[in-house]
């Protein structure tokens, strides 16, 4: 049995695919990109799946995969340098 807050989900979530703002391919391909950036395998393929059958491109694949990547390790040396200053560490003193 699904708890009572599923359907609520389950109502958000459809309501993302029915926007006004954006087309079928930007919405899929952002839609790609969060996936991803969450780490979401299921929904991953899910866009992947979709993004096929809207035609969307290996080229348009590997842009955003591109992106996501760059946005991720770039959160990870922002990561990297709070942990230095916080912690007073000095690289320098590495050999």
């Amino acid at each position: 049995m699904l708890g009572k807050h599923q359907q609520p989900y389950e109502d958000f979530y459809h309501s993302t695919h029915e926007n006004e703002h954006l087309d079928t391919k930007t919405e899929l391909l952002v839609g790609l990109a969060a996936a991803m950036a969450m780490n979401c395998a299921p929904c991953t393929r899910y866009y992947l799946l979709q993004a096929k059958q809207a035609g969307i491109t290996q080229g348009e694949i590997s842009d955003v995969t591109a992106k996501v990547m760059a946005v991720a390790a770039g959160q990870k040396k922002l990561q990297m340098q709070e942990v230095i200053s916080k912690y007073h560490i000095d690289l320098n003193d590495f050999n």
